[in-house]
């Protein structure tokens, strides 16, 4: 028949990337994960998206405050609320997308032992439900950019490049933690850890231009530099350097091709140890 298959459920050996041909076949599956995600998240809230944009806005306050008022930490250009908030709403979106990821297949226990179904699907459905939250923060960026009277440019058009970048940057990372969490339940205390350090190897507070140029590629190992400074030359206009931009792009992909292949490693083993 059209459209149906043969599915043969068979251990799987070695380094094996993830079977394309089964993951679209059960690709309104996923849709069906993203959209129980974002009815959780919004079911019985009392300010429903306002919870969106109330971590960044805060965040850009305190930022504001302490950076830019007492240290003297001034942005490339913009007004430094712009300048923090630009690259708050990727960050946010990127930490709440892998502490979720990180924990799915743990939360969603049951679902894994006793169905199957494309598992990869988990981590990187809790990571695409937060693109809702992303949306309500840059719809604040732009009252914002208003309020500044700041310009928004043909180069917004770029913007959708790099929520793909930190989409695949939280995707690749939640799937490594969410596969070695099933083994190691100790991993969920370490994921914020990384994420209060990665805010500050992050450009996030301070711009790309303030660190040394023999250091810039290091940062640029960081995925998620390429994508905040990208947001703000996007949005901003700010200068960028393009060398740092491509590099982290590089490290985006790559970090998620390298997160399906460790998860699809320890997939095989999800039903009898979670």
């Amino acid at each position: 028949m059209n459209g149906s298959y043969e599915l043969v459920i068979k251990p799987r050996s070695g380094w094996q990337p993830i079977d394309w041909r089964e993951a679209y076949l059960h690709r309104e599956l996923l849709g069906f994960l993203i959209w129980r995600d974002i009815k959780i998240r919004y079911r019985q809230t009392l300010l429903g998206g306002v919870w969106a944009v109330l971590q960044p806005l805060m965040a850009m306050l305190i930022f504001t405050f302490v950076f830019n008022r007492l240290a003297g930490v001034r942005s490339d250009g913009p007004p430094y609320p712009l300048f923090a908030f630009a690259g708050l709403a990727p960050w946010v979106f990127f930490s709440n997308a892998l502490t979720a990821s990180s924990n799915s297949l743990v939360s969603n226990q049951q679902l894994v032992a006793k169905i199957y179904f494309p598992r990869v699907f988990i981590p990187i459905g809790a990571v695409m439900a937060l693109l809702v939250d992303l949306g309500f923060s840059l719809l604040l960026l732009f009252v914002l950019m208003i309020k500044y009277h700041w310009p928004l440019t043909f180069h917004a058009l770029e913007l959708p490049v790099y929520i793909f970048a930190a989409l695949l940057s939280a995707s690749g990372l939640g799937l490594i933690f969410s596969a070695l969490n099933v083994n190691f339940r100790d991993i969920k205390y370490a994921v914020p850890f990384i994420i209060q350090m990665g805010l500050f190897v992050t450009p996030v507070i301070y711009p790309v231009s303030y660190l040394p140029a023999r250091l810039r590629p290091l940062l640029a190992l960081n995925p998620m530099t390429g994508v905040v400074t990208g947001f703000r030359s996007a949005l901003l206009g700010t200068p960028m350097d393009m060398s740092v931009l491509r590099l982290s792009l590089v490290v985006s992909v790559v970090l998620f091709a390298v997160g399906l292949l460790i998860f699809r490693r320890m997939e095989r083993r999800f039903a009898d140890i979670i």
